[in-house]
């Protein structure tokens, strides 16, 4: 900034002249100090963001995982959602309460009778899964949450069945390269399910289904809701004798109490299943 002295020639101007020309350069030293102050400011603040509060948000998981157990009970499965978006307030960038939101709006969103909260659950469950993914790309949860949100608005919609196959494959397959005994086998189940349940012209294939499904069952087989998938697999290219077998262990078997929820719901679907080889 250059700032030039205009001096009159009078002598009686000279004093008032110079006067008011220190008062402005003093204006422009002044704006001059604040505005490189203000350029510095983030630099000098930049370490007292506040970035979180993982404390606070162990505590809403702990809590949320308690809800999660019980799940059974809708109820509570939608409380655990709700903790779970506390939690993630708490502490956006913590990779657990990503995967565990995702976890628990797919399961509100597979239960629900209502069309809006299944749309708005699996919504924000890919949302969920997302940032999980984004957070620890390397671990299987937030890829397997997401693949199953993916899957979750496929089965009520079809366009969204339509766009979602690849993003559903491509999730799962994460999870087999990352740890294929991941939920006993959970990701060759949705996998089998995928192909088993697709268009021929979109990649659906019966015979891979059941392939995919098979493999599964190295991981898991006290797995109920992969037994279940198989015995429809088996159903769907007349298999039905094998079908009952898959039927028959599912209703043998010991149940989890970590898993109970789901068991349920595969002796139910079971029970459907063998109604329709019977007739």
């Amino acid at each position: 900034m250059t700032i030039q002295f205009n001096v009159g020639s009078r002598k009686s101007r000279g004093k008032s002249a110079i006067i008011e020309q220190l008062a402005i350069l003093g204006v422009c030293l002044i704006t001059l100090v604040s505005a490189v102050s203000c350029h510095r400011r983030p630099t000098e603040t930049a370490n007292t963001i506040d970035t979180g509060n993982p404390k606070a948000a162990a505590e809403k998981v702990a809590e949320a995982d308690n809800l999660y157990a019980h799940r059974g009970d809708l109820g509570q499965a939608r409380q655990a959602v709700a903790v779970l978006r506390q939690a993630r307030v708490e502490d956006f960038g913590n990779y657990e309460v990503a995967w565990k939101l995702a976890r628990a709006d797919y399961y509100v969103g597979e239960h629900t009778d209502n069309d809006r909260e299944r749309d708005d659950s699996f919504r924000e469950g890919i949302e969920a899964g997302k940032k999980a993914v984004e957070l620890q790309p390397a671990k299987p949860e937030g890829h397997f949450w997401l693949g199953a949100n993916y899957g979750g608005t496929a089965e009520h919609s079809l366009i969204a069945g339509l766009s979602s196959i690849e993003d559903i494959q491509k999730e799962m397959d994460t999870v087999l390269k990352i740890d294929p005994s991941f939920q006993a086998g959970s990701a060759y189940m949705v996998l089998g399910q995928l192909y088993l349940e697709s268009p021929k012209m979109l990649g659906g294939d019966k015979q891979k289904a059941i392939e995919y499904l098979e493999k599964g069952l190295r991981y898991g087989s006290e797995n109920a809701l992969l037994r279940l998938n198989l015995a429809q697999a088996y159903h769907a290219v007349n298999r039905d004798r094998d079908a009952r077998k898959q039927i028959d262990y599912i209703m043998s078997m010991k149940i989890d109490p970590a898993y109970e929820p789901e068991y349920k719901d595969a002796v139910e679907q079971g029970k459907k299943l063998l109604a329709e080889l019977k007739s």
